[in-house]
């Protein structure tokens, strides 16, 4: 893929070391990197990140660049957490992640979440007030958590001083990445 225009802007991927849904985290990545973002990809240790198909099937081996414990949220543009049911729920329980979303936010920077991703983003407080998608298991927490949940293949919300961008499952990771790419562009008068 061509470069895009987003060369210069900074993507930061968070992923546990296994679990995390193979395409919700490589498509994305790849993509991004293609538009001329840099991405870097976070995992809670630096080894190998093994990835999951469906939450069962082995997937591709992803080598991070850095560890979630490492980043400054400050030296990047947008948070990217991909889902994988595995993958976000030891995710939303990492005080590091946690704090790492919570500073996204915080900054008024655009946070894109598909899936079970969701989740770290309820566990930082964020999700009140916003329209947002998600794996349809997650709809009654994300309610719950004072979100307004829809089955749309994309939603972006850009209420309270910060986007939040956020899709079901790979099936809708065209959509997804379309819509942050968007986000990414630089503005043209």
């Amino acid at each position: 893929m061509a470069d895009s225009g987003l060369g210069g802007r900074k993507v930061l991927a968070i992923v546990t070391n296994y679990g995390v849904e193979q395409d919700e985290l490589v498509v994305p990545v790849d993509r991004l990197r293609g538009s001329g973002a840099t991405v870097d990809v976070a995992a809670q240790e630096q080894a190998d990140v093994v990835t999951l198909v469906g939450d069962k099937d082995p997937g591709r081996t992803v080598v991070p660049d850095t560890t979630i414990g490492a980043v400054d949220p400050a030296d990047y543009d947008l948070l990217l957490l991909p889902g994988g049911a595995i993958n976000a729920d030891q995710l939303r329980l990492d005080d590091d992640a946690v704090r790492i979303a919570k500073a996204f936010v915080d900054a008024g920077k655009p946070v894109a979440a598909i899936c079970h991703a969701p989740w770290t983003l309820v566990e930082a407080g964020a999700v009140r007030g916003k329209r947002l998608t998600s794996f349809w298991s997650l709809r009654t927490d994300l309610r719950n958590a004072g979100g307004d949940w829809a089955d749309e293949s994309v939603v972006v919300d850009d209420a309270d001083g910060w986007t939040l961008i956020t899709s079901r499952n790979p099936d809708d990771l065209d959509d997804f990445v379309g819509a942050i790419d968007r986000t990414l562009a630089p503005v043209t008068a």
